[in-house]
């Protein structure tokens, strides 16, 4: 599977032609058709009449122009166009009017405008007694107003528990069969650059371990008077970067010295752009003379700083390898130059890996792949400026026993959720999900420029997860724990821009790791919208997400929240309400809150946590809300005769929980979650 053109399109996604906010038509409003459509009489749903749509992403940058246009129609209040109630082509919101516990915060226009026209059908607002006693005697504008200019809904943030504060006491740092130490333990100190170890570079050429651009094995093949022969590789590379290098074209002539066979496949257009077109005079001097060559030095370190073989992170492994900041460093100047042996095809040996390389980052002459060269410069400069002190740790999670979703009876935790921020800043301390391609970091060395890829940039040290991560199986996850956050941006995808270097001030553990805790979750890809209601394709994406957010043999009080979004909605496909529904449950079952970031939809945000607000009220288990979802599949999904429900999924579990006769066994239910079973 070729990540990149999985993730190029993502920007040019078009919003899904329906009346609906999450691509689902409207509920029809006849009162005759309410229990054929699932939603009852006596309890039906909010409208907002000409709401805009917004983009269904997985991220929206506060500053992309997706995100100003929909909070200017969303968040700001929207136009109506005379309409004084909605008809059966309208959209309609997916919420009764319940409000949510714990809301509040700033203020700002964050809603569509509800109807004034007198609700009438199956789509009229539920509510109780109580709750028209106080929408009676409350200026309705008041209300209104109350719900638009909300930012968050549900549990305030501070309350949810984050790193490093919650966490336990970590044991001594130490190799183990599943744990590969890549430094001298006994010489960690504050401040200090880890030792690495061993003290001398120890080779291995095999399927288990990465073969090194510095390995003995590592030949070329050379013609000479006596005919052909072999040479060192690493002895050509040495000599190529080493060679005086005033231009891009002396960079480009360096690494196919040693990459010859590549000289007519391989293009350093936007290299080259970058040189002559993107930076100032001032900045090409500083590159050349200052950056470049420290680059090549630290390049060239390899055999003084990674002296351990690095172990493959292989299908079906659980295996973690902790090594330094310097050194992932130097393995990253190596992709930068191009010099991993075997990587550059994709032939058996290493087709089920992603490309470390850099060489797809210099082609072509698009603008964001000169951002992105841009935002990696930013990490080199930083890391040669002031050698890096700390440690990152990168885990394969491979999971074989998965909770029994249907008979669950663990309640649903709490929900912080938002339109305004993003992961990597609001989320900071939390389990922060990368919505990643299965080949890890998706395109971020080609065109990509989505979550995953940026997050891969401005975190430059996850990219070294490529070197040695194969594709992650549907029952596997990777968490890398200690990456540091080297650049801050605007915009997404196309709208893409580095603004300028971060300084991560983050804490670290007593591990010298920075507190900043990533998954990678792939979600699947659907060609078909129905798809993804399938009770399998909803067990595999629970099971995915479990798999990221348990951590076996840990206490619930130890677990940071769930800091997610819009998880495989964007080019896979996902469906927004269904996802955000998905990582609840599983973030539930593993024990953690979460903070949901919308990313500039206020809608979605209104929706989610009037759902949650409606679940956590009535005591829904997970193992009920997985029955309800199987039934939306079995009595709307089943049956439709369009691309997309007849019926909205939200309107659908109102409709059945509401009225569920079956009583809720509060007795058998429980916060926590309990052990996985076969």
């Amino acid at each position: 599977m070729d990540c990149d053109h999985m993730e190029t399109d993502l920007a040019d996604h078009s919003v899904n032609e329906v009346n609906s906010p999450n691509g689902q038509k409207p509920l029809k409003p006849c009162m005759s058709d309410c229990r054929l459509c699932g939603v009852p009489t006596n309890l039906s749903l909010n409208e907002s009449c000409c709401v805009n749509l917004t983009q269904d992403m997985e991220m929206l940058s506060p500053d992309s122009p997706t995100c100003r246009d929909s909070t200017e129609g969303i968040c700001g209040g929207v136009k109506t166009h005379g309409a004084a109630c909605p008809t059966s082509g309208s959209k309609t919101s997916e919420k009764p009017d319940t409000r949510a516990k714990g809301q509040g915060g700033k203020q700002c226009d964050v809603a569509a405008v509800e109807s004034s026209a007198p609700q009438t059908n199956c789509l009229a607002t539920s509510i109780t007694n109580q709750q028209e006693n106080t929408w009676m005697t409350s200026p309705k504008s008041d209300l209104i107003d109350g719900r638009r200019n909300r930012l968050w809904m549900g549990t305030p943030v501070d309350e949810l528990r984050r790193m490093p504060k919650c966490g336990h006491p970590l044991p001594h740092l130490k190799v183990s069969p599943s744990h590969c130490v890549m430094v001298r333990t006994d010489l960690l100190r504050e401040g200090e650059v880890p030792v690495p170890y061993p003290s001398k570079y120890r080779d291995a050429w095999d399927d288990v371990f990465v073969k090194m651009p510095c390995s003995d094995k590592n030949l070329f093949p050379v013609e000479t008077e006596d005919g052909n022969t072999v040479q060192s590789r690493w002895d050509l590379i040495c000599a190529a970067l080493e060679s005086e290098c005033k231009s891009s074209l002396d960079i480009r002539d360096g690494i196919l010295r040693y990459s010859a066979a590549h000289a007519k496949r391989w293009d350093f257009t936007a290299l080259n752009v970058l040189c002559t077109d993107a930076l100032e005079l001032s900045e090409v001097q500083q590159l050349f003379e200052v950056l470049l060559p420290s680059m090549v030095q630290l390049a060239l370190s390899a055999p003084r700083l990674c002296t351990q073989p690095i172990p493959l992170l292989k299908q079906r492994m659980n295996h973690s390898i902790t090594m330094s900041q310097e050194q992932i460093a130097s393995l990253l100047a190596n992709a930068f130059f191009c010099t991993f042996p075997r990587r550059n095809y994709r032939k058996a040996e290493y087709a089920n890996y992603p490309e470390i390389n850099f060489y797809r980052l210099f082609e072509g002459s698009s603008p964001q792949k000169i951002e992105k060269l841009k935002t990696l410069l930013c990490y080199f400069r930083t890391v040669t400026e002031s050698k890096p002190t700390g440690l990152v740790t990168f885990t394969r999670q491979s999971l074989t026993n998965f909770p029994k979703w249907e008979s669950s009876r663990t309640l649903l935790s709490r929900l912080h959720i938002t339109c305004e921020g993003t992961i990597e800043d609001q989320g900071y301390g939390m389990l922060q999900v990368d919505f990643a391609n299965r080949l890890v970091g998706g395109g971020v060395t080609g065109h990509g420029l989505v979550q995953e890829e940026i997050r891969f940039l401005i975190n430059a040290e996850l990219i070294a997860s490529r070197l040695f991560t194969e594709a992650l199986d549907h029952n596997e996850c990777l968490i890398i724990t200690g990456t540091e956050q080297y650049s801050k941006y605007s915009g997404y995808a196309e709208s893409y821009k580095w603004k300028k270097s971060h300084k991560d001030d983050r804490p670290r553990d007593e591990w010298k790791r920075r507190c900043t805790e990533i998954v990678a979750l792939d979600a699947l890809k659907y060609r078909h919208f129905l798809e993804q209601f399938q009770p399998d394709k909803i067990t595999r994406e629970l099971n995915k997400a479990y798999c990221g957010f348990f951590r076996p043999g840990m206490s619930s009080q130890y677990l940071s929240a769930v800091a997610t979004g819009n998880w495989g909605c964007g080019a896979f496909g996902g469906d927004t309400r269904l996802k955000a529904l998905l990582q609840i449950m599983a973030a539930s079952e593993s024990g953690r809150d979460v903070a949901y970031f919308t990313f500039g939809d206020a809608e979605l945000m209104r929706d989610v946590s009037d759902l949650h607000t409606f679940l956590t009220d009535r005591a829904v288990t997970v193992g009920k809300l997985f029955r309800e979802l199987k039934q939306f599949f079995n009595v709307v999904c089943k049956n439709c005769s369009g691309p997309r429900p007849d019926v909205s999924l939200y309107g659908f579990l109102y409709e059945r929980l509401a009225m569920d006769p079956e009583p809720t066994d509060t007795e058998n239910t429980d916060m926590t979650p309990g052990p996985p079973t076969n």
